[in-house]
């Protein structure tokens, strides 16, 4: 049993990591909508993916080194609370900047066992 609890703690962050930046991207689709020329329409989509390209070095920082990466995620979720305090209500922040802490903190819990 803990065995599997181990292994289910070293797969989440890694999954949640990578189902967040799916979620993230959908974002970008935006852009589609907007009649923008071609040229316009692939500069609008490569700015819309500047977070989900952070994300991803996040991500293989992370995979590599837990607490590196998980400290990376929280800080990212409170960048992100800092920098956009007050335009949003409490639901975006939960959804936003509360997976990225997840996240991280899932990371370090990992990288504390795994040391033990």
């Amino acid at each position: 049993m803990k065995r599997k609890l181990i292994k289910i703690l070293y797969w989440s962050p890694r999954i949640l990591g990578i189902l967040f930046i799916a979620f993230i991207s959908l974002f970008a689709l935006d852009v589609f909508s907007t009649g923008y020329t071609f040229h316009e329409t692939v500069v609008a989509l490569l700015i819309h993916l500047i977070p989900t390209i952070i994300l991803i070095f996040a991500l293989l920082i992370a995979w590599e080194w837990e607490m590196i990466g998980g400290i990376i995620y929280i800080v990212l979720g409170l960048c992100y609370i800092a920098g956009t305090w007050g335009k949003f209500g409490l639901a975006t922040y939960l959804i936003i900047a509360g997976p990225l802490i997840l996240i991280g903190l899932l990371f370090i819990v990992n990288k504390f066992i795994k040391d033990k």
